[in-house]
């Protein structure tokens, strides 16, 4: 943060007490599911969401919340045409989507300091009535092979026939905090809406004999201010100033069990009173005495066109004056404001404007999509009554933590392996959030007492690709290079929960020896079958990608351990075991002894799964895919100081290399130095480096303008297919959304560019230059005859990533792809969405639109190679990045040459 902030940290003030931690969608989740089959999305719809109760946590529109989230406020509109008020998002089901779930709205998360004491959203919404009938019945009607129809096909944006509505907030202490909402009417007319700022405590006391029920009541009002207090057993006793005299409505935050269910309910004003009281007239439905749990602010606002109307909030602990609350106001703002700004002026350096711009607005939203999750998971199930039918063997999962997640809609819920991949932004803003997020899956309450990480709330027994290991290697070394001595402490205790994992790895998920079978190991219909599902061939899948995880993983084991072993020698024979480990796993991708297993096939130059038969014979499955690009990324760098300072380790590591010979001649010789006398661990040697690297590079293969490709582009011409009894099996390439019903066709990894891959695919190229050095070149792109280092590929595939995002020579973003809206209205062209995949010919957005989760490590490679002259960039502080992404602790100046 700022020097200001950082000071006032040290203070011991818990500046990030209050955040946006209000998920943007809590109905359709599997916590809020008590149904019989586990439909989620049927049996709490967002139909119900205005009258509904929610169990485990909240929802709201550009909302914060304490980090328990007790007490919560988000921002309800209501613009006169609409059926009920604009409290939460709106979007389709997986089952009425085309190509499943899919957000329905236009919000931008704008900016945000890691510790909010500044916050920015933007919210466009519609004068019109708001097309609810129109998105689902015209998306249920549409195939997979055509496209969404999203909320700019139906009109309500023309003639720019909507509000702009901003919603800040400042702190001016950590538990005083200012809220600022601004009104633009982008339209050609005089238009009226109705601005009610809300704030409501979580129905925690429902069924709790223990829980005393909290409550908000109408407080003193006068001198241009009015206020609420809110008083709470636990979070104690808050203030909440509105200016101006807006009527304050209040309600209880209980279901209207007589509407919904037609049954009693629990109080005389239940949760959609408020709603009732605006929309429908019925001023009988919200309490005239002034109490309640949920209350909110009733402005009636008239907007010419242009013109910005402005409400001014301030909640704060209750030991001041209402009368006073907006004398510091706008200074505060004015404050705050300049400290984000020298903030992302320290982090972006050199970067030009464009590149500054998207840099800011990716880690903004990756603040903004931190949550508060809540999941008992065996009280849950106790509630069940043994009706439950997912996550049975989760009963010890006792979950209530501020977690990054991938989205605030679409994923409300954390994904293990995407929430790795945050951290490695993360951690350029926040070291101690990035450590802690990575430590809390390692933590008891998540990691199931047979080893293994929980995946996703859908099912925690699906099998994530086991990159946390990789993850914490990297944000050690970043923040190594930041506050100049690594946190050996993280990293001991990282170690210990990742040997858990390991071994779980190792005894549940590697039945074929040393070649694993991980499941859809989070590339969904990237294969030939559901590979989460039995094989209609019976038998089983010896994956590529699977085996050259764990091989990454050993690897990312003996790299922390190298680094611990500085400080504990008992840490060197643990290295060695993960040594042996990796020989083990990176040889048995080769045609060792007599499983004639082998993944490698010579005549292609590629790595592919091997289908075995139940009566042991066995194909290859040819498809050209990120599986057969993993292997790859298994590539490990060992300083030579490193075994110079441990030269009883360095003589087991010689000794072991010599005893397992016959497998360390299947792939790079671990022990032949390179650069600088560094020692390379690689699935890969050189010949076949090179022979996935000419594929890897070829634009009619994987290469595309816009980063690389999850399915080569060879596959249009000449789709794969396999052929069992009567039915036929068929992987092409697809550069834009799945035609498949596979995972319910809402992901597709079947052309697409997906951000996370191809920093693996970065990183590994980055630490394979620090090995090979400059003498190793290759034809980038494949037949051009022009000649790169690894490095300078490496910096070739991030500025295609980076072109996705920026505008190009005619101003055109290609994220934006056709929508002209969004690429020549001044008001939308500078506000990005950060999506969950990219088309692989055209760069335009796809799937999830907020998924700046795993899409926002985009800044890590914007920090690196987004200038200019980034020579000059990385002398300014970017070392540490980029030894972290190569592995070692080469010189940057160096590396970049």
């Amino acid at each position: 943060m700022t020097k200001n902030d950082t000071l006032e940290n040290t203070a011991g003030k818990a500046w990030s007490k209050w955040g946006p931690y209000l998920s943007e969608r809590q109905w359709g989740t599997v916590r809020e599911d008590y149904s019989d089959n586990g439909d989620a999305w049927n049996y709490f719809p967002h139909s119900q969401s205005t009258s509904r109760a929610y169990r485990w946590g909240e929802d709201g529109l550009g909302g914060i919340s304490d980090e328990s989230q007790q007490l919560c406020f988000a921002l309800s509109l209501w613009n006169g045409q609409d059926p009920i008020l604009k409290e939460r998002l709106f979007g389709l089901t997986g089952p009425q989507g085309n190509h499943g779930e899919d957000v329905k709205e236009y919000y931008y998360y704008l900016d945000a300091t890691p510790n909010h004491s500044y916050l920015k959203y933007l919210y466009k919404y519609p004068q019109a009535a708001f097309p609810y009938e129109d998105l689902v019945e015209t998306n249920g009607g549409r195939s997979k092979v055509e496209s969404e129809y999203e909320l700019i096909d139906t009109g309500v944006f023309d003639e720019d026939r909507y509000f702009d509505v901003f919603v800040e907030y400042a702190k001016a202490e950590p538990e005083d905090i200012l809220i600022r909402i601004s009104i633009v009417n982008r339209g050609p007319a005089v238009a009226s809406l109705r601005v009610l700022p809300t704030l409501w405590f979580r129905n925690t006391w429902a069924g709790s004999y223990e829980m005393a029920q909290p409550q908000l009541n109408r407080g003193e009002s006068g001198n241009g201010a009015s206020a609420v207090s809110a008083s709470h057993a636990e979070l104690g006793d808050y203030q909440f100033i509105a200016e101006g005299a807006p009527e304050w409505l209040f309600v209880d935050n209980e279901s209207n069990n007589r509407l919904l269910f037609g049954g009693e309910n629990h109080s005389a004003y239940v949760k959609d009173g408020i709603n009732d009281c605006i929309v429908l007239g019925k001023h009988d439905a919200v309490n005239p005495e002034g109490f309640g749990t949920k209350a909110a602010a009733d402005y009636a606002l008239t907007v010419r066109p242009g013109e910005t109307k402005t409400v001014k909030l301030r909640m704060r602990k209750a030991d001041g004056e209402a009368k006073t609350a907006f004398e510091d106001f706008d200074a505060i703002f004015e404050q705050r404001t300049k400290q984000a700004d020298e903030f992302y002026q320290e982090l972006t350096g050199e970067l030009p404007g464009q590149q500054g711009l998207v840099l800011r607005q990716a880690l903004a939203g990756m603040i903004w999509s931190k949550q508060y999750y809540e999941f008992d998971v065996g009280r849950w199930l106790d509630e069940h009554h043994g009706t439950a039918t997912r996550n049975g063997d989760w009963g010890h999962m006792r979950n209530h933590d501020i977690i990054s997640m991938p989205d605030k809609w679409e994923y409300p819920w954390y994904a293990v392996w995407d929430s790795a991949f945050h951290t490695l932004a993360l951690v350029r803003v926040d070291p101690d959030f990035a450590k802690g997020q990575l430590s809390l899956f390692l933590d008891e309450r998540y990691l199931h007492p047979n080893g293994q990480i929980p995946a996703y709330e859908w099912n925690f027994s699906d099998v994530n690709p086991p990159v946390h290991a990789w993850a914490v290697c990297m944000v050690y070394r970043i923040d190594r290079e930041r506050r100049s001595e690594g946190d050996i402490d993280f990293l001991k205790n990282a170690f210990a929960g990742l040997e858990r994992n390991f071994h779980w790895w190792e005894t549940r998920k590697g039945p074929d020896g040393d070649v694993y079978q991980g499941g859809f190991l989070g590339l969904d219909n990237i294969g030939v079958f559901d590979r989460s599902e039995h094989l209609p061939t019976g038998g089983h899948l010896e994956q590529s990608d699977g085996t050259a995880w764990m091989a990454l993983y050993a690897q990312n084991m003996i790299q922390i351990g190298l680094e611990l072993s500085k400080h504990d020698p008992g840490y060197q024979q643990k290295v060695t075991a993960y040594l042996d480990h990796f020989l083990e796993i990176a040889a048995a991708m080769h045609d060792i002894g007599c499983e004639h297993r082998d993944m490698w096939d010579e005549e292609d130059g590629f790595f592919y799964d091997v289908l075995r038969f139940p009566d042991g014979s066995s194909t290859r499955l040819k498809v050209r895919s990120l599986v057969g690009l993993l292997p790859l990324c298994a590539v490990t760098v060992i300083e030579a100081d490193t075994l110079t300072q441990l030269p009883e380790l360095a003589a087991r590591y010689e000794k072991l290399v010599q005893q397992k010979e016959h497998l360390a001649e299947a792939i790079f010789c671990p022990v032949t130095p390179g650069r600088e006398n560094r020692r390379l661990l690689a699935i890969l040697d050189e010949e076949k480096l090179r022979r996935v690297l000419t594929r890897l590079l070829d634009e009619q293969e994987f290469l595309s303008p816009y980063g690389i490709r999850s399915l080569s582009k060879y596959h249009q011409d000449h789709p794969y297919q396999f052929h069992w009894q009567d039915q036929t099996y068929t992987v092409a390439y697809k550069p834009g959304e799945s035609d498949t019903y596979m995972f319910g066709g809402n992901s597709n990894w079947r052309g697409p560019v997906w951000l996370p891959a191809n920093l693996l695919i970065v990183q590994s190229l980055l630490a394979m230059h620090t090995y090979y050095g400059d003498h190793f070149m290759m034809e980038c792109p494949t037949g051009s005859g022009n000649r790169l280092n690894l490095f300078q590929i490496a910096k070739e595939i991030s500025c295609r990533l980076m072109d996705i995002f920026l505008p190009d020579q005619n101003g055109r973003r290609p994220v934006f792809g056709g929508a002209e809206k969004f690429q020549n209205d001044p008001h939308f062209h500078d506000n990005l969405l950060f999506y969950e995949y990219f088309h692989g010919d055209d760069g335009s957005g796809l799937g999830a639109s907020h998924q700046t989760g795993w899409t926002g490590t985009l800044a890590t490679l914007l920090t690196i190679f987004g200038s200019l002259d980034h020579e000059e960039l990385l002398e300014g502080g970017m070392q540490g990045v980029v030894e972290a992404l190569a592995g070692t602790d080469e010189n940057t100046t160096q590396l970049a040459r």
